[in-house]
């Protein structure tokens, strides 16, 4: 069932889907940084929140037999190495940069999302739609400061942020051709055999019960946010969808504070209040329109 214009049940269904879906990928985020604070590479900890994500869900993904020749396909391969190689930019990012500047510079991702679904999937496109879109990047441009001292983190979000506007359009392009859950165990399959290769000969420290706690977390956290993605990408737009993921900056900025005592100077912190109010606008007008 996809959102209709006169039906506003899937749109706050849809809302409801993604910021449950933010909350849990920024819990995960929260766990990988803290995994890197405590010395492991940022590589690792993406191949392991893959691969012990794969283990937890795998039985309980029905995975056929005849689905396995999918994971050669190119959109498969394609959707699976976006999410591989955002993942571990976020991650590097978060080493050394506060959680609020990496999502801040990260949400690129839903104005590359409104540009790919208007071009390649030609969803419906609103004058409104397009000014929240325009101040939304005005947002993100405080958060990067570019040329001003942007910072090796904040460049790595924002790619992280274009890489997964892109994964955001191509999920809403095969969410109706996959199930969901094949679709997630089929980027947690392949991530990890992406990733794996590069941690051959990684000197890391000996895993405790603290370090396996918080790589529980954050694969899992990462894992069934993604899927809850897919359901949300099949009640809506990708238009519609990306820019309600804004909402991940209010639990990114209340998680690094809480966590890590991290707050944005004060210029990024305008930045991210005029993307969540990008975020709420787009919103606010896609819910009018159902009226």
């Amino acid at each position: 069932m996809t959102m209709t214009v006169g039906s506003k049940t899937p749109l706050i269904k849809t809302a409801c889907l993604v910021i449950l879906s933010v909350t849990l990928i920024v819990i995960g985020d929260t766990a990988g940084k803290e995994l890197t604070r405590l010395g492991f590479e940022p590589l690792f900890v993406a191949c392991a929140r893959f691969v012990i994500a794969v283990l937890f869900l795998l039985p309980f993904s029905g995975l056929q037999f005849k689905e396995l020749k999918l994971l050669i396909t190119w959109p498969i391969l394609f959707r699976s190495s976006l999410i591989a190689v955002g993942i571990v930019c976020v991650l590097t990012a978060l080493k050394t940069e506060q959680m609020a500047n990496v999502f801040g510079a990260f949400f690129i991702a839903p104005i590359i999302a409104f540009i790919l679904s208007a071009t390649l999937l030609k969803e419906r496109v609103t004058f409104v739609r397009l000014l929240l879109v325009i101040l939304g990047f005005i947002g993100v441009l405080l958060v990067v400061k570019p040329g001003f001292g942007v910072t090796k983190g904040i460049g790595l979000g924002f790619l992280a942020g274009c890489i997964h506007g892109t994964f955001i359009v191509t999920t809403r392009w095969l969410a109706n051709k996959y199930r969901p859950r094949f679709l997630l165990i089929s980027q947690l399959i392949i991530g990890s055999c992406i990733i794996l290769p590069f941690n051959i000969g990684m000197q890391f420290p000996s895993l405790n019960f603290t370090a396996i706690v918080l790589l529980t977390i954050s694969a899992l956290g990462s894992a069934f946010g993604n899927l809850i993605i897919v359901f949300a990408s099949r009640n809506a737009p990708a238009s519609i969808v990306a820019p309600l993921i804004y909402s991940q900056l209010v639990v990114a900025t209340v998680f690094g504070y809480f966590v890590f005592k991290d707050l944005p100077d004060n210029i990024a912190l305008i930045g991210l209040v005029i993307i969540v109010i990008s975020g709420i606008g787009t919103l606010w007008f896609a819910n009018k329109q159902t009226d």
